[in-house]
């Protein structure tokens, strides 16, 4: 495929190279700009870039657009591709560019040009009766698409901001081979299948109210399912040599003016007036934890200093950005930070590292990681931000970790990790981070007594392994589609007894099942066996243990698994021996 890269020249890519699937999607995007423009020629237009896994265009107009109008569209975008239209770059000049907007009446294009530095070209690319302001890159022609689809409409306002107009927006997707465009399609049903928010309400996990949007309710099983992580992680941390500490919701502002999130953070800060102070509800534990390691004099001899904290945070996200448990304004971090010495950086990333590595292995999760660098709004010295990177280089290098490069990504005080782990389905989730910080030290004045008796300046880890609960739990939703291993299921066995006379066996077994700490209920309700066996699947219950004359006679019980949908009869005592040694084990899938 030709495209016409920015500065205009043109190059030779296949819709693998990231540069050619950006010009294929952005081509798209022009293309449904015309077809609406052509259909209805009073609709204004806004901006349509290509993104992760496809386009969009923002368009303003009197009536929302409808789902048939969407299949119009569709056919007049297939009309333009048929009529394999040149892409044609040119550069005006501000006057020339303003004017030919007033002429096609463009508002929203004028704004931009306005809005551009001096300095800035200002280029234009055309496909027919069609002009739109870009800076590209763009296929050469539009019969470039091979195969693309509208996929949904959406409200946004105009620059990103709830004071302007609400413009509508047409999300689509575009592929270079139609059997590709299939296949994404197919994906998209999967993941409708396992979406966490419907799971979520069928299991009777969690709730969002609209008296609280973006604050999540965990109902009974939702509990079992935080608490039964919670547990597991902190019995990691302290096989990891991490101690637990809890820091206050609500701190003082100059606390955070301190640790520099008021000056990059604010707009995102939930804020409060006590005794005419201004106190703000914490959008990050790292300040609180600070104050501990200050509370008292260190020493070498204390470092690494490995001190983890479940805190909740609340974080100001705007209403359209919410997303079930995905994106929420106040959930539980997995925070940890660790205080060391230069000499221990390398150590402890690698500890850290290796830490990460068994929790993804554990869920099936496999994982890349990404380095983040310097990015434009940051504290600290170049020196400093050379020592800390290469201190996160060093450790992934020693262990033979891929990465790439994520330039100028970093968090304003450091430079950091992140690991994007991949679901059964093939998405990618960022979730773990660690992020390696000399500013805070100097800003909140820690110091240690070194082996020379004088006082030094540690260095800190900030890291969050799961990132929040409540999103990995959305994650762990979405990737076992509700069938959670035996060890995580809220709950792991439901006795179904066939008739009423045998509801005091049931029972006799539960309560031998609840003793050994399994998790376990007794459907009683007089209905047909059928019945409550495909009600015990559609909770996506592990083991279904039905009992009648046979097993009361013979102290048996009928164990139908989830997994396999079989029937094995055994003994009371076997059953309970190959669930405990499921649940202690941490099994992926029942057998």
């Amino acid at each position: 495929m030709k495209v016409i890269l920015q500065d205009g020249s043109s190059i030779k890519k296949s819709f693998e190279d990231e540069i050619g699937r950006e010009a294929l999607r952005h081509t798209a995007s022009h293309i449904l700009a015309q077809a609406v423009k052509r259909l209805y020629p009073e609709t204004k237009l806004a901006i349509g870039p290509a993104i992760k896994d496809g386009f969009y265009y923002d368009f303003d107009r009197e009536t929302a657009f409808s789902e048939s109008e969407l299949e119009d569209i569709e056919k007049e975008m297939q009309k333009i591709i048929d009529e394999d239209i040149p892409l044609e770059r040119s550069i005006l000049s501000r006057t020339e560019a303003i004017a030919l907007m007033e002429k096609i009446g463009e508002p929203y294009k004028i704004e931009l040009i306005n809005d551009l530095p001096d300095e800035a070209e200002l280029s234009f690319f055309k496909q027919g009766d069609f002009i739109d302001l870009c800076a590209g890159p763009h296929a050469a022609s539009t019969g470039e698409i091979k195969a693309f689809k509208l996929m949904s409409l959406a409200g946004a306002y105009w620059r990103g901001s709830e004071k302007n107009k609400m413009l509508a927006r047409i999300y689509g997707t575009a592929f270079d081979k139609k059997k590709d465009l299939d296949e994404y399609l197919n994906r998209l049903e999967e993941a409708k299948k396992r979406d966490h928010r419907k799971l979520g309400r069928e299991l009777g996990l969690f709730m969002v109210a609209e008296e609280g949007p973006g604050f999540p309710f965990f109902l009974p099983n939702g509990m079992v399912l935080k608490n039964t992580l919670i547990d597991y992680w902190r019995k990691l941390h302290n096989r990891w040599g991490y101690v637990e500490i809890s820091t206050p919701l609500i701190l003082n502002r100059r606390l955070w003016e301190q640790s520099g999130h008021w000056d990059h953070y604010k707009e995102n800060i939930y804020m409060t007036t006590i005794d005419e102070q201004e106190y703000a509800v914490k959008p990050m534990n790292c300040p609180g934890g600070i104050l501990v390691y200050n509370s008292e004099p260190r020493s070498y001899r204390d470092l690494p200093m490995r001190v983890g904290e479940l805190g909740i945070v609340h974080r100001h996200e705007l209403s359209g950005a919410l997303h079930g448990l995905m994106r929420v304004r106040c959930f539980t971090q997995d925070d940890a930070h660790i205080y060391m010495t230069e000499e221990q950086i390398k150590d402890e990333i690698v500890g850290v590292a290796r830490l990460f590595d068994e929790i993804y292995s554990l869920f099936g999760l496999p994982y890349r990681v990404e380095l983040s660098t310097r990015p434009e709004s940051s504290m600290g010295t170049e020196e400093e931000w050379e020592v800390a990177t290469a201190g996160l280089r060093d450790a992934l290098e020693s262990m033979g970790i891929d990465y790439v490069v994520n330039e100028g990504d970093g968090a304003f005080y450091g430079p950091k990790l992140d690991f994007h782990l991949m679901d059964s389905i093939g998405r990618t989730w960022q979730c773990g981070t660690i992020q390696l910080d000399m500013q805070m030290p100097q800003r909140f004045d820690m110091t240690y007594v070194g082996a020379d008796g004088q006082k030094h300046r540690p260095i800190m880890i900030h890291r969050t392994a799961l990132g929040s609960i409540e999103r990995f739990i959305g994650i762990l939703i979405e990737h076992y589609m509700g069938k959670f291993p035996v060890w995580l299921s809220p709950v792991q066995a439901r006795i179904l007894p066939i008739t009423e006379k045998h509801l005091e066996y049931a029972n006799e077994i539960c309560d031998m099942m609840k003793k050994k700490g399994i998790r376990c209920e007794v459907d009683s309700r007089q209905e047909k066996t059928g019945f409550k066996i495909r009600a015990a699947q559609e909770a996506k219950i592990p083991y279904m243990l039905v009992v009648g004359d046979k097993e009361v006679s013979d102290g048996s019980v009928s164990v139908r698994a989830r997994e396999t949908g079989k029937t094995n009869v055994m003994s009371k005592d076997d059953f309970l021996a190959k669930i405990e040694g499921e649940i202690d084990s941490k099994e992926q899938f029942t057998k």
